[in-house]
């Protein structure tokens, strides 16, 4: 068995968080396990607000020691952290990832590091940023941001092409194996662009925006959940970034074609496994020195 350990947010209502992420990794074939950082009635962008609260970091070890006393850690294959409700929990990510590495040395992790971007209405407590780009980045296999993301770990504005590249690089530099960069509308606002960078090179991806009214919630934590997947299923990074991307872009569509806001990946689901519509990835950077 391959399980998978989830440590984000969770709605009861929609699709964002753990509850956008859990069901493709499972419909992909995998037992998910989940943690939830917090426990919301809803995603925080509905203007009617939300009802729920953050669970404390204590809370989150305590399930982790239950899991380690079932010993079903040495079963753990991956490790993927979303939201998280404080920077204390951010610490207790760190020693989870290193406890799971403990008893599967193979066993991944991969972050998706959510920072607060008050103009997209994203907000995250005080000092979760700066742990994560100091404490989770540098111990992540994979990580997930989107543009705004990227830039505050690179340090640097993204405006085309070769700033992302450019940061992409230089997360590499950080720490992780993989860097997914999701959504970089610097490069082409006219598409929804995903770049997969390793130390052997840089792909870009391009899919068509649907004129959405307003934009899913959920999106990358369904991306980061699909491309875990995708590397668990042995395929190759390439391989699992172009299954996520063209999955995706099948999720987005039936949301479109639905009316709905909340992504329809229920009614969807056989996007995940099978895609309907192929983007192929172009090789944009090969592998230099300047990777190394």
């Amino acid at each position: 068995m391959q399980g998978i350990l989830s440590i984000q947010s969770h709605v009861s209502y929609g699709h964002a968080g753990n509850s956008s992420a859990v069901f493709p990794m499972q419909r992909m074939g995998f037992e998910v396990w989940p943690i939830h950082t917090v426990q919301f009635s809803n995603h925080t962008h509905y203007t009617q607000g939300w009802t729920g609260h953050a669970f404390s970091a204590q809370d989150i070890a305590d399930v982790v020691r239950g899991l380690e006393n079932l010993d079903v850690l040495k079963d753990c294959h991956a490790v993927v952290t979303g939201y998280q409700g404080t920077a204390e929990q951010c610490s207790v990510v760190a020693d989870t990832v290193a406890k799971v590495k403990s008893h599967n040395p193979n066993a991944i992790y991969v972050c998706d590091p959510v920072m607060s971007n008050p103009a997209k209405g994203c907000i995250v407590a005080p000092g979760i940023t700066e742990q994560l780009i100091s404490t989770l980045i540098p111990i992540a296999d994979v990580i997930v941001p989107n543009q705004f993301e990227l830039a505050q770990i690179a340090n640097m504005q993204i405006s085309c092409l070769e700033d992302a590249v450019e940061a992409c690089r230089r997360a590499l530099k950080k720490g992780p194996k993989l860097v997914i960069a999701k959504h970089l509308h610097g490069v082409d606002n006219s598409c929804f662009n995903m770049m997969l960078a390793t130390k052997e090179g840089i792909y870009l991806a391009k899919r068509p925006l649907f004129p959405i009214t307003k934009e899913p919630i959920g999106v990358g934590d369904l991306i980061t959940s699909i491309f875990t997947a995708g590397l668990l299923k042995g395929w190759t990074p390439l391989q699992a970034f172009q299954h996520c991307h063209d999955a995706v872009h099948g999720v987005l569509k039936a949301t479109h074609k639905s009316g709905e806001w909340e992504l329809q990946t229920i009614s969807a689901q056989d996007e995940l496994v099978s895609p309907s519509e192929h983007f192929p990835a172009q090789l944009v950077k090969e592998h230099s020195a300047t990777f190394a």
